[in-house]
């Protein structure tokens, strides 16, 4: 017998067992997923948003978030716009969330403005085997630690908190136990409306642990400062598809409405400021497949919850930390956080949840 026949054989064979299986009984493991960012190779967007108000209410105002962090996987690199109204670079004055301002006055006909955000961006993944020196400034650290009007640190949060951290001798154990508890004890909501509130004591003292990206981050951002860890929210938006082929993690360039998502940094001695994204975890395993999928070690959520303790896709544009921002020229309440376009007229706030009766579009080019 030749060695190609003893080969198509072998071949012909192993392909009926595997046909077999089912219906002998033998389950077939699904086969594991790859996803593991690395940071290394930095990439180029344009970023372009658009708004076209459509019959404003007297005299029209509209914020639009500009990507305002620059460090070790972001760089911001310049700004262009256009508007047939009045325009202003400004700043929220207390994180330094930048954004562009424009007003136009009662009967302006057509008002639109015009905003494109050229960033670089890369992955991330700590490396757990080596420390370094890292430092940063003691008012930043203690900052990263103060409540907020959604993210109170006492009471129910500090409770929860100190449960879930029970055994843990240093920051890196309980950062890791609180990421396991934000995976084990929320869940992804479809239901939420845009990314959330992040009213994280409300979520706490109702027991409904359901929500999106800004409720279940904040969730472990306010648990990590309740017990002394520097911790911060970090809003931004996806722009191209994910890499490792998740489509929960991709975003569509040429429309990214929706594609805002809220991540999270930890302070960690010996690391600096760590990656975060238990909030996807949560995406991964109720949307991702079209089962809800229960458990951290299925071969479809197992390289996420491990990637995203300490890394994440450079697929992501960030904006900006802020939270409780009062915008310039606005007379309404703060924002909770500011990662859509804002825009208010005599009758008040535009639905920025809304972006098809807001008017608004968000496209990113690669270059």
């Amino acid at each position: 017998m030749t060695t190609v026949r003893r080969t198509f054989l072998k071949n012909t064979a192993a392909v009926a067992m595997a046909t077999a299986w089912p219906a002998l009984g033998f389950a077939q493991a699904a086969p594991r997923r790859l996803f593991a960012p690395q940071s290394g190779a930095w990439r180029t967007f344009d970023v372009t948003t658009r708004v076209d108000l459509v019959k404003p209410q007297g005299v029209a105002k509209v914020w639009l978030p500009i990507p305002s962090v620059n460090s070790d996987y972001q760089r911001s690199q310049g700004n262009s716009f256009s508007s047939n109204g009045k325009t202003d670079l400004t700043d929220d004055g207390v994180d330094g969330a930048k954004m562009l301002y424009a007003e136009f006055a009662a009967g302006q006909a057509q008002p639109f403005v015009e905003l494109t955000s050229r960033v670089q961006t890369q992955g991330r993944a700590v490396d757990w085997s080596q420390k370094t020196a890292v430092r940063e400034e003691a008012d930043t650290l203690r900052y990263f630690t103060r409540p907020t009007k959604f993210l109170p640190t006492d009471g129910i949060v500090r409770a929860t908190a100190q449960k879930a951290i029970a055994g843990a001798r240093t920051d890196v154990e309980k950062t890791q136990k609180l990421y396991d508890w934000i995976v084990a004890n929320t869940y992804r909501d479809p239901k939420v409306r845009g990314c959330g509130e992040g009213d994280i004591k409300t979520m706490l003292e109702t027991g409904n642990l359901g929500g999106k990206c800004a409720d279940l981050n904040a969730l472990f951002v306010g648990l990590c400062r309740s017990v002394g860890i520097p911790a911060r929210d970090v809003y931004g938006i996806r722009l191209v598809p994910s890499s490792f082929g998740y489509k929960e993690l991709s975003g569509n360039p040429v429309s990214l409405k929706g594609a805002q998502h809220c991540r999270s940094e930890v302070f960690l001695k010996g690391y600096g400021w760590v990656a975060m994204d238990p909030a996807d975890v949560a995406k991964v395993m109720r949307l991702e497949t079209a089962d809800w999928i229960k458990n951290t070690t299925d071969p479809v959520v197992a390289p996420v919850n491990k990637a995203l303790f300490g890394g994440w896709e450079g697929n992501w544009m960030a904006y900006n930390t802020a939270h409780d921002i009062a915008l310039p020229n606005s007379k309404l309440e703060k924002l909770g956080f500011f990662m859509y376009p804002v825009a208010e007229d005599a009758g008040g706030r535009l639905d920025s949840y809304a972006p098809d009766d807001f008017k608004y579009q968000i496209t990113a080019k690669e270059i």
